[in-house]
């Protein structure tokens, strides 16, 4: 799994403003209940895991990331909650341990996301729900980071994006969940936003160096990455505003006995 190297308030800045409306909207979505033992899959600093320990008490949540700044700062804010270092690869729990086990913008950063999905079905209970959403990159849902690579393309045509990466396209969590033996898979949406005071809070962000947008502007000469905030500038409106976001979602059930792989 990528490990992020950028401080937690740099991820905040950048992604984590997104997570107050697309937390509790994927919660609702996958069905979670009070009384289930719940584990939070590549928590980064811990948004998605702030709104389970806030319904369900620190004591019935566990979190986990292979980015140890992002460990310590989910622990600190998440008093109570079993916060651990590993990567969904290779979860550090035994089999059967959750009711139900969550991954929140994780899966387009597992190095195999299908093995990721395989131990999160692992360490669930027979007949639990393993539930994971990404955002839409494919389609351009994810707004902030389409209109980026848009004014990036103006400069790079050949830019890669992040389209190629798990969970971005419609369908593909689902038919990841299905290959790995997870079943009854439903797969759908999920819609978040986030606002902005002015250009300055949208753009700063991305000069952080957070994720593979941030990367790939660092890789620019200053004169190129001039043109990039210039075209991103020109597509963004005056003063304050809102950009939305959608992400895919699936959730299904988890069966008894051994996860196999169903690529054979």
């Amino acid at each position: 799994m990528t490990i992020f190297d950028t401080p937690a308030d740099d991820y905040d800045r950048f992604m984590g403003r997104y997570l107050p409306s697309l937390a509790p909207a994927f919660v609702e979505a996958a069905g979670i209940a009070k009384g289930m033992r719940v584990l939070d899959v590549g928590c980064g600093p811990g948004g998605l895991t702030h709104e389970l320990a806030q319904r369900f008490g620190a004591d019935n949540v566990a979190a986990v990331d292979p980015a140890p700044q992002f460990v310590r700062a989910c622990a600190s804010r998440n008093p109570g909650v079993d916060v651990r270092e590993g990567a969904a690869e290779d979860l550090p729990w035994a089999d059967n341990e959750f009711d139900a086990v969550l991954s929140s913008l994780a899966i387009g950063f597992m190095t195999d996301a299908d093995r990721g999905l395989r131990e999160m079905a692992r360490v669930t209970r027979a007949g639990g729900r393993v539930a994971v959403c990404m955002w839409d990159i494919v389609t351009g849902g994810m707004t902030m980071l389409e209109t980026f690579w848009a004014a990036v393309r103006h400069i790079d045509p050949g830019a890669a994006g992040e389209s190629g990466m798990a969970g971005t396209g419609q369908g593909d969590i689902a038919e990841r969940m299905r290959r790995v033996g997870v079943t009854d898979v439903v797969d759908g949406h999920i819609d978040a936003h986030a606002d902005y005071t002015d250009f300055g809070e949208f753009w700063e962000p991305f000069t952080l160096g957070v994720g593979p947008a941030g990367r790939y502007l660092h890789s620019l000469p200053l004169d190129r990455r001039d043109r990039v905030r210039a075209a991103c500038r020109e597509s963004l409106p005056d003063g304050p505003f809102r950009m939305n976001a959608r992400a895919w979602m699936a959730w299904g059930t988890t069966i008894s006995g051994p996860v196999v792989d169903r690529r054979e």
